[in-house]
């Protein structure tokens, strides 16, 4: 492990690039997401000498994170580790999977492996509660649509939307009102968007759909404002709640900043 950690020494920027390169060239599907931090501490922890232990499965749970599976993981330390054995000489490298270290494929894996554990309780497809799919699978739908969309080159952003739909309620009125209401809201949400969107539940208060871009996309949003609206006011109980908010959300350019927004979303 010595001999090749200080082989790689003082030359952090030349094997990030030549990594990414080798990396794309050996099959990464989505250019604009490879580039995370925890590259960023590999790289420098080669230079430095240090341990890659830690920056290793960091990057492990990186790629987890952002939806990445085991084996493209496996193969982006292989493009590693290629790189870092070769001169330079002789252009581009081919990643080896059979060459690499275990102390090298270890680390990464295990770190994306926790991140999975974490993931195994919110996986379930489905919320009991309302029916609709959970945030776990949203996540993996918008993982098969940004893989389609980059296969095909073309922008998620052209042929998708993310519609949020979000219900207000005060703190001090408890759980139940709030609760029903988004049952309420469910029901709508399949009405109006039946025809293979995913509508997904986010948090308590906020549901997401999925959809193809369409030009009665406007009316059909309109269409679950007021037929969520007009469910929650024919309920006394649930009167609490407060207005509903139906949105749009235009898509990031890729996957891993999607997830992210999903959390941000209410």
């Amino acid at each position: 492990m010595s001999n090749w950690i200080q082989g790689c020494n003082g030359v952090d920027r030349a094997l990030r690039m030549r990594w990414r390169t080798a990396s794309l060239a050996a099959g990464w599907p989505f250019p604009s997401d490879w580039g995370v931090r925890a590259v960023d501490a590999v790289c420098r922890a080669v230079a430095l000498g240090e341990d890659l232990t830690e920056p290793l499965g960091r990057l492990g749970a990186a790629r987890a994170e952002a939806g990445v599976g085991l084996a493209e993981a496996l193969l982006d330390v292989a493009a590693l580790h290629a790189v870092s054995i070769d001169d330079g000489t002789d252009g581009l490298v081919s990643p080896d999977q059979d060459a690499v270290p275990a102390w090298l494929l270890r680390p990464v894996a295990l770190g994306w492996a926790d991140v999975q554990a974490e993931y195994t309780v919110g996986r379930e497809v489905q919320d009991p509660l309302t029916g609709l799919t959970t945030a776990s699978y949203l996540r993996t739908r918008l993982h098969e649509v940004y893989r389609g969309a980059f296969a095909a080159g073309r922008s998620v952003d052209t042929d998708h939307v993310l519609i949020t739909v979000s219900l207000d309620i005060s703190p001090e009125t408890g759980g139940y009102p709030l609760m029903m209401a988004m049952v309420l809201a469910a029901d709508v949400l399949r009405e109006v968007f039946d025809s293979g969107e995913t509508v997904s539940l986010l948090r308590s208060g906020t549901a997401a759909v999925l959809a193809p871009r369409e030009p009665c996309l406007r009316a059909r949003c309109d269409r679950v404002r007021v037929l969520v609206h007009r469910r929650i006011a024919a309920d006394p109980a649930l009167h609490p709640v407060g207005p509903v908010r139906v949105r749009q959300e235009p898509l990031p350019t890729d996957h891993p900043t999607a997830c992210a927004m999903l959390g941000t979303l209410d």
